[in-house]
């Protein structure tokens, strides 16, 4: 009878609010995945103030949801759970649904995908998050199905139980909410350590270990943190004849091979294919396996030829961070793999890239899409942004000697260090001054869609530092990893990019 009692309650706020400003507001999204969601009966606003001040006003709680379109459980989701009218009802009538684009704001995802790990120990997509009015997580998880009443954990059972939680049990819910808010502005691993060999040693290995329990399982094919594992267990190889992780790599990019079928053009998100291009031109180099060039160079015909429809910007926002990932590892396999007309290409697109989204002395700005003011006329991009930008910009002057690039490059780690950079170690996920919603900036190290944002810093320093033959930026690069390296010993997986970087830093440890 109570469920009835609250169900009611929620149909009648809904009503109530359909009357009123609290209405669907993704139609005019930046994102085709968030435009989408506009034809749903769930009330999404967009994140920002105006939702948190929109849950103070009515006295809700927000649910936070985050999702991408490469994300098979997010679609999913949208297509059985938020086209239902009762779960709708019940949101509409109990919640400020916020909802939110990954790969559009990779930094709130990143902060509350860390909540999720520390709440429900969780970790992948989509979130499904319940803040308070002021941003701080009480409960949350993954995906939840939709009805569940014999262990209670379908959204049709959760969403009465939360929101009376909310209600009944307010001062628990806001000071353990306070407790874990805090947790997440050190959430990425941030623990100081001497960058020590041994450190590197026991991590690469603790890596090879997960990557070759992923391979038993065959879950490898999806991600850019599995093909980063196999490039840096090739370069372990490489530099001391590691045959354990040459078998572990060989095995993990055999299987990739297999289920990706990348000569005949699989539908895996782009990141994953200009990783896996990496690792095929960095597997052809070390082993001399004809399979690797030949598939290798088949996938960055395809991927160089998509790419300048993306960068015409005719469609979806294009993202700085993750095209110069694409745009990074497609220059140096076409060069490795002996295509100079791909590469070629390829470089032009990090031209349009940085005419568009690059002014000196700012930075780089995160989404670019038709009809956006000039660069440095907004605020500048996320510290992701800067990095992958920079490093693309590094792989250009290593393959054209064109003294621009470098000069972007320079800029860019001035700018980290002007903007970004915490006093006491490491660099945060937005810039000064550009403080995101609820104020909070955090760091993260550690490996997720794309390389932990530190351990990309610290790389590049690192490869500035050799370019230009300044040794202060290595002495940076190796402050940023000291900053973590107290955290990374469990990491596994995730701390793959760190422990390249390491390698970078240190020479041959």
């Amino acid at each position: 009878m109570r469920g009835l009692v609250i169900l009611s309650a929620a149909l009648s706020a809904a009503c109530l609010a359909e009357r009123g400003p609290f209405t669907n507001r993704m139609a005019h999204s930046g994102t085709s995945y968030l435009a989408r969601a506009a034809r749903q009966p769930v009330n999404w606003q967009p994140w920002g103030r105006d939702a948190f001040a929109l849950a103070a006003r009515l006295d809700r709680p927000v649910l936070l949801y985050v999702g991408n379109d490469a994300c098979r459980w997010c679609l999913e989701t949208d297509r059985v759970i938020y086209t239902d009218p009762e779960i709708a009802s019940l949101i509409n009538g109990l919640f400020v649904p916020v909802r939110v684009d990954r790969d559009e704001r990779p930094d709130v995802a990143q902060r509350y995908q860390a909540a999720v790990e520390r709440l429900a120990g969780l970790h992948g997509w989509p979130l499904t998050v319940f803040l308070t009015s002021d941003g701080s997580p009480f409960f949350g998880g993954t995906y939840f199905p939709g009805d569940d009443p014999v262990t209670g954990r379908g959204m049709k059972q959760l969403l009465p139980e939360i929101a009376k939680r909310y209600r009944d049990q307010r001062p628990f819910i806001v000071q353990q909410a306070a407790v874990l808010r805090q947790f997440m502005l050190t959430s990425g691993g941030e623990s100081r350590g001497v960058l020590r060999a041994s450190l590197v040693r026991d991590g690469i290995a603790a890596v090879a270990r997960d990557l070759d329990d992923a391979v038993t399982a065959g879950m490898t094919g999806n991600s850019v943190m599995h093909v980063a594992a196999v490039s840096l267990l090739l370069t372990e190889y490489a530099r001391f004849r590691d045959t354990n992780a040459l078998a572990v790599a060989r095995r993990a990019l055999d299987l990739m091979l297999d289920t990706a079928n990348v000569a005949a053009g699989d539908d895996a998100p782009q990141l994953v294919r200009a990783a896996l291009i990496g690792a095929l031109a960095q597997g052809w180099v070390v082993t001399g396996d004809a399979r690797y060039r030949d598939a290798g160079r088949a996938l960055v015909r395809e991927l160089a030829r998509q790419l300048p429809d993306q960068t015409a910007l005719t469609g979806d926002a294009v993202f700085a961070d993750q095209q110069a990932f694409i745009v990074e590892h497609a220059m140096l396999a076409a060069a490795a793999l002996g295509e100079p007309g791909e590469e070629a290409r390829v470089r032009a697109v990090l031209d349009v890239l940085l005419q568009r989204s690059y002014a000196r002395g700012w930075g780089v700005r995160h989404t670019v899409s038709r009809g956006q003011s000039q660069p440095g006329t907004t605020p500048p991009g996320l510290l992701q942004d800067q990095v992958q930008v920079a490093m693309a910009c590094l792989a250009a002057h290593q393959l054209t000697a064109d003294r621009r690039y470098l000069e972007i490059a320079i800029d860019l780690a001035a700018i980290l260090e002007h903007s970004y950079a915490d006093p006491l170690g490491g660099y945060y996920d937005a810039a000064s001054g550009s403080a995101p919603v609820l104020g909070d900036r955090t760091k993260h190290v550690l490996d997720d869609v794309l390389p932990g944002a530190n351990a990309a810093t610290a790389s590049f320093l690192a490869r500035l530092s050799v370019v230009t033959e300044d040794r202060a930026y290595r002495r940076r690069a190796q402050a940023t990893l000291e900053s973590f390296a107290g955290g990374i010993t469990h990491a596994g997986i995730r701390a793959t990019s760190f422990l390249a970087a390491a390698h970078e830093t240190l020479g041959n440890p």
